[in-house]
Protein backbone atom coordinates (compact mmCIF):
# COMPACT_ATOMS: atom_id res chain seq x y z
CA UNK A 1 0.00 0.00 0.00
CA UNK A 2 1.25 3.34 -1.14
CA UNK A 3 1.89 5.21 1.96
CA UNK A 4 -0.18 8.55 2.47
CA UNK A 5 1.80 11.43 3.16
CA UNK A 6 0.46 15.14 4.04
CA UNK A 7 0.75 18.48 2.03
CA UNK A 8 2.21 20.67 4.54
CA UNK A 9 0.48 23.49 2.54
CA UNK A 10 -3.22 22.09 2.68
CA UNK A 11 -1.91 21.43 6.62
CA UNK A 12 -1.03 24.82 7.17
CA UNK A 13 -4.82 26.34 5.44
CA UNK A 14 -6.10 23.68 8.35
CA UNK A 15 -4.72 25.23 11.31
CA UNK A 16 -5.03 28.63 10.10
CA UNK A 17 -8.92 27.76 8.96
CA UNK A 18 -9.35 26.78 12.61
CA UNK A 19 -6.49 29.77 14.34
CA UNK A 20 -8.87 32.60 12.24
CA UNK A 21 -12.23 31.19 13.32
CA UNK A 22 -13.51 30.70 9.55
CA UNK A 23 -12.03 29.12 6.36
CA UNK A 24 -13.28 32.42 4.70
CA UNK A 25 -10.60 34.31 6.68
CA UNK A 26 -7.92 31.55 6.18
CA UNK A 27 -8.04 32.35 2.59
CA UNK A 28 -7.66 36.20 2.48
CA UNK A 29 -4.74 35.47 4.89
CA UNK A 30 -3.15 32.86 2.77
CA UNK A 31 -4.33 35.03 -0.11
CA UNK A 32 -6.44 31.72 -1.89
CA UNK A 33 -10.16 31.30 -2.93
CA UNK A 34 -12.34 30.12 -0.43
CA UNK A 35 -13.11 27.56 -2.99
CA UNK A 36 -9.49 26.34 -2.84
CA UNK A 37 -9.43 26.22 0.78
CA UNK A 38 -12.44 24.09 0.60
CA UNK A 39 -11.29 21.46 -1.87
CA UNK A 40 -8.05 21.14 0.33
CA UNK A 41 -10.25 20.36 3.44
CA UNK A 42 -11.56 17.74 1.45
CA UNK A 43 -9.01 16.28 0.46
CA UNK A 44 -7.41 16.24 3.45
CA UNK A 45 -10.55 14.58 5.04
CA UNK A 46 -10.20 11.98 2.20
CA UNK A 47 -6.56 10.71 3.17
CA UNK A 48 -7.58 10.79 7.36
CA UNK A 49 -10.80 8.86 6.46
CA UNK A 50 -13.12 10.55 9.17
CA UNK A 51 -14.50 14.21 9.04
CA UNK A 52 -12.27 16.39 10.61
CA UNK A 53 -14.80 19.40 10.69
CA UNK A 54 -18.80 19.29 11.71
CA UNK A 55 -21.24 22.10 11.69
CA UNK A 56 -22.25 24.04 14.95
CA UNK A 57 -24.87 26.60 15.15
CA UNK A 58 -24.02 29.10 12.43
CA UNK A 59 -20.06 27.98 12.17
CA UNK A 60 -17.81 24.91 12.44
CA UNK A 61 -16.27 22.71 15.01
CA UNK A 62 -13.61 20.20 15.32
CA UNK A 63 -15.03 16.55 15.56
CA UNK A 64 -12.57 13.98 17.72
CA UNK A 65 -10.22 13.47 14.31
CA UNK A 66 -10.01 17.17 13.95
CA UNK A 67 -8.40 18.08 17.10
CA UNK A 68 -6.05 15.23 16.91
CA UNK A 69 -4.68 16.21 13.21
CA UNK A 70 -4.50 19.87 14.58
CA UNK A 71 -1.88 18.95 17.69
CA UNK A 72 0.01 17.09 14.43
CA UNK A 73 -0.39 19.71 12.34
CA UNK A 74 0.97 22.27 14.32
CA UNK A 75 3.99 20.74 15.33
CA UNK A 76 4.72 19.29 11.64
CA UNK A 77 4.48 23.02 10.09
CA UNK A 78 6.29 23.93 13.31
CA UNK A 79 9.46 21.61 12.77
CA UNK A 80 8.90 22.62 8.89
CA UNK A 81 9.76 26.14 9.73
CA UNK A 82 12.21 25.09 12.14
CA UNK A 83 14.27 23.68 9.31
CA UNK A 84 13.61 26.04 6.71
CA UNK A 85 14.91 28.60 9.63
CA UNK A 86 18.08 26.65 10.03
CA UNK A 87 19.28 25.76 6.17
CA UNK A 88 17.79 29.47 5.22
CA UNK A 89 19.06 31.19 7.82
CA UNK A 90 21.99 29.68 9.53
CA UNK A 91 24.64 32.55 9.24
CA UNK A 92 21.97 34.71 11.04
CA UNK A 93 24.22 36.01 13.73
CA UNK A 94 23.87 38.46 16.53
CA UNK A 95 22.39 38.99 20.40
CA UNK A 96 19.07 38.82 22.11
CA UNK A 97 18.37 40.03 25.14
CA UNK A 98 14.90 38.52 26.34
CA UNK A 99 12.65 39.35 29.74
CA UNK A 100 9.98 37.39 30.33
CA UNK A 101 7.01 37.19 33.13
CA UNK A 102 6.62 33.72 35.32
CA UNK A 103 3.26 33.14 34.05
CA UNK A 104 5.28 32.39 31.09
CA UNK A 105 7.80 30.28 32.13
CA UNK A 106 5.95 26.85 31.68
CA UNK A 107 6.16 26.93 27.80
CA UNK A 108 8.72 29.81 26.61
CA UNK A 109 11.76 28.21 27.50
CA UNK A 110 11.00 25.65 24.75
CA UNK A 111 10.62 27.54 22.06
CA UNK A 112 13.37 29.32 22.60
CA UNK A 113 15.26 26.05 22.68
CA UNK A 114 13.87 25.99 18.63
CA UNK A 115 14.89 29.25 17.94
CA UNK A 116 18.78 28.47 19.10
CA UNK A 117 18.62 25.33 17.42
CA UNK A 118 17.48 27.05 14.37
CA UNK A 119 20.28 29.76 14.55
CA UNK A 120 22.90 28.67 16.65
CA UNK A 121 25.33 31.75 15.99
CA UNK A 122 22.35 34.20 17.89
CA UNK A 123 23.21 33.92 21.47
CA UNK A 124 20.06 34.43 23.42
CA UNK A 125 19.86 35.35 26.99
CA UNK A 126 16.73 34.87 28.62
CA UNK A 127 15.46 36.63 32.01
CA UNK A 128 12.65 36.10 33.86
CA UNK A 129 11.70 38.96 36.46
CA UNK A 130 9.07 41.11 37.92
CA UNK A 131 6.47 43.50 35.60
CA UNK A 132 8.62 46.64 37.08
CA UNK A 133 11.91 45.11 36.97
CA UNK A 134 11.21 44.05 33.00
CA UNK A 135 10.43 47.62 32.40
CA UNK A 136 13.23 49.57 33.99
CA UNK A 137 15.61 46.37 32.32
CA UNK A 138 13.93 47.79 28.97
CA UNK A 139 14.68 51.38 29.53
CA UNK A 140 17.99 50.94 30.86
CA UNK A 141 18.81 49.11 27.79
CA UNK A 142 19.78 45.67 29.25
CA UNK A 143 16.87 44.09 27.18
CA UNK A 144 15.90 44.03 23.65
CA UNK A 145 12.54 42.76 24.05
CA UNK A 146 10.14 41.75 27.14
CA UNK A 147 7.08 40.03 27.91
CA UNK A 148 5.24 42.64 30.01
CA UNK A 149 1.47 43.35 32.01
CA UNK A 150 -0.43 46.44 30.99
CA UNK A 151 -0.71 48.93 27.86
CA UNK A 152 2.52 49.97 26.92
CA UNK A 153 2.50 53.03 24.38
CA UNK A 154 5.46 53.29 23.02
CA UNK A 155 7.30 50.12 21.03
CA UNK A 156 5.24 47.72 21.78
CA UNK A 157 2.50 45.11 20.43
CA UNK A 158 -0.60 44.03 22.29
CA UNK A 159 -1.07 40.65 22.05
CA UNK A 160 -4.10 39.66 23.79
CA UNK A 161 -6.27 40.89 26.50
CA UNK A 162 -6.83 38.73 29.22
CA UNK A 163 -9.53 38.64 31.91
CA UNK A 164 -8.12 39.11 35.98
CA UNK A 165 -9.22 36.06 37.81
CA UNK A 166 -9.98 35.34 41.73
CA UNK A 167 -7.59 32.06 42.22
CA UNK A 168 -7.71 29.83 45.28
CA UNK A 169 -7.20 26.75 45.99
CA UNK A 170 -8.30 23.06 44.72
CA UNK A 171 -8.42 21.50 47.75
CA UNK A 172 -8.41 23.48 51.09
CA UNK A 173 -11.98 26.11 51.07
CA UNK A 174 -11.63 29.33 52.87
CA UNK A 175 -14.36 30.28 55.05
CA UNK A 176 -14.40 33.88 54.32
CA UNK A 177 -17.98 35.59 52.60
CA UNK A 178 -18.89 38.74 51.71
CA UNK A 179 -20.31 40.79 54.23
CA UNK A 180 -18.11 38.41 56.99
CA UNK A 181 -16.75 40.55 59.84
CA UNK A 182 -13.21 39.47 59.06
CA UNK A 183 -11.12 41.27 56.20
CA UNK A 184 -10.58 39.33 52.69
CA UNK A 185 -6.76 37.26 53.38
CA UNK A 186 -5.09 38.56 49.81
CA UNK A 187 -2.00 36.64 48.68
CA UNK A 188 0.01 39.30 46.77
CA UNK A 189 3.24 40.50 45.02
CA UNK A 190 4.39 43.55 46.60
CA UNK A 191 3.64 47.17 44.83
CA UNK A 192 4.09 47.94 42.24
CA UNK A 193 2.49 44.73 40.95
CA UNK A 194 -1.01 45.84 38.34
CA UNK A 195 -2.78 42.69 39.72
CA UNK A 196 -2.43 43.98 43.14
CA UNK A 197 -3.82 47.72 42.63
CA UNK A 198 -6.72 46.18 40.38
CA UNK A 199 -7.70 44.12 43.18
CA UNK A 200 -7.37 46.58 45.77
CA UNK A 201 -9.31 49.28 44.20
CA UNK A 202 -12.16 46.62 43.29
CA UNK A 203 -13.05 45.68 46.74
CA UNK A 204 -12.60 49.33 48.18
CA UNK A 205 -14.64 50.31 45.68
CA UNK A 206 -17.05 47.34 46.68
CA UNK A 207 -16.75 48.12 50.37
CA UNK A 208 -14.41 45.04 51.35
CA UNK A 209 -12.30 44.96 53.78
CA UNK A 210 -8.93 43.16 53.01
CA UNK A 211 -5.56 42.87 53.70
CA UNK A 212 -2.81 41.08 52.56
CA UNK A 213 -1.75 37.95 54.25
CA UNK A 214 1.18 36.62 52.09
CA UNK A 215 3.43 38.53 49.94
CA UNK A 216 6.11 36.41 47.73
CA UNK A 217 8.58 37.69 45.15
CA UNK A 218 7.77 34.73 43.10
CA UNK A 219 5.07 33.05 41.30
CA UNK A 220 5.52 29.85 43.11
CA UNK A 221 5.57 31.13 46.33
CA UNK A 222 2.72 32.65 45.34
CA UNK A 223 0.95 29.27 44.38
CA UNK A 224 1.93 27.31 47.49
CA UNK A 225 0.00 29.82 49.60
CA UNK A 226 -3.02 30.08 47.96
CA UNK A 227 -2.83 26.26 47.54
CA UNK A 228 -2.76 25.81 51.33
CA UNK A 229 -5.41 28.38 51.83
CA UNK A 230 -3.95 31.04 53.19
CA UNK A 231 -5.71 33.26 51.31
CA UNK A 232 -6.86 34.42 47.24
CA UNK A 233 -4.36 35.77 44.90
CA UNK A 234 -5.12 37.76 41.70
CA UNK A 235 -3.67 36.43 38.09
CA UNK A 236 -5.22 35.20 34.65
CA UNK A 237 -5.39 31.78 33.56
CA UNK A 238 -2.02 31.75 31.62
CA UNK A 239 -0.21 29.74 33.68
CA UNK A 240 -2.07 28.80 36.36
CA UNK A 241 -0.48 26.75 38.95
CA UNK A 242 -1.00 23.49 40.33
CA UNK A 243 -3.22 22.44 42.99
CA UNK A 244 -4.95 26.36 41.90
CA UNK A 245 -8.02 27.13 40.85
CA UNK A 246 -10.08 29.42 38.99
CA UNK A 247 -12.87 31.01 41.46
CA UNK A 248 -16.50 32.01 40.39
CA UNK A 249 -16.31 35.40 42.13
CA UNK A 250 -20.34 35.72 42.43
CA UNK A 251 -21.34 33.80 44.92
CA UNK A 252 -18.48 34.88 46.87
CA UNK A 253 -19.43 37.93 46.63
CA UNK A 254 -16.13 38.98 44.94
CA UNK A 255 -16.35 41.89 43.16
CA UNK A 256 -15.53 40.96 39.18
CA UNK A 257 -11.73 42.31 37.80
CA UNK A 258 -10.73 44.40 34.80
CA UNK A 259 -9.05 42.67 31.51
CA UNK A 260 -5.14 43.57 31.45
CA UNK A 261 -2.97 43.94 28.32
CA UNK A 262 -0.36 41.26 27.58
CA UNK A 263 2.24 42.99 25.81
CA UNK A 264 5.76 42.57 23.78
CA UNK A 265 7.70 45.92 24.38
CA UNK A 266 10.87 46.33 22.65
CA UNK A 267 14.06 48.69 23.59
CA UNK A 268 14.07 50.43 20.06
CA UNK A 269 12.37 51.15 17.40
CA UNK A 270 14.58 49.78 15.37
CA UNK A 271 15.20 46.26 15.49
CA UNK A 272 18.12 43.72 14.67
CA UNK A 273 16.98 40.65 12.13
CA UNK A 274 17.48 38.29 15.51
CA UNK A 275 14.78 39.85 17.69
CA UNK A 276 12.67 40.23 15.04
CA UNK A 277 12.84 36.92 14.39
CA UNK A 278 12.84 35.53 17.73
CA UNK A 279 9.67 37.71 18.40
CA UNK A 280 7.59 36.35 15.74
CA UNK A 281 8.25 33.14 17.32
CA UNK A 282 7.12 34.46 20.49
CA UNK A 283 4.00 36.02 19.82
CA UNK A 284 2.91 32.53 17.45
CA UNK A 285 3.26 30.74 20.75
CA UNK A 286 2.11 33.21 23.41
CA UNK A 287 -1.33 32.82 20.88
CA UNK A 288 -1.14 29.07 20.51
CA UNK A 289 -0.83 28.84 24.35
CA UNK A 290 -3.96 31.24 24.69
CA UNK A 291 -6.17 29.07 22.31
Amino acid sequence: MRPVSFDLDVLRSFVCGVESGSFAAAADKLARSTSAISAQMKKLEAQVGAPLLRKAGRGLELTQAGEQLLDYARRLLSLNDEALFAVSEASLQGWVRFGLQEDLSGFLPSVLGQFTRAHPQVRVEAQIARNADLLSRLESGALDMAVVWGEVARRSETIARLPMRWIGSEQQSLAWRAHSAEPLPLIMFDTPCPFHTAGTEALSRQGIDWRVAFTSSSLPGLAAATQAGLGYTIRTRLGLQAGTCVLDEQPLGLPELPSIALTLRYQQAERSVAVERLSRIVLQAIKQQLE
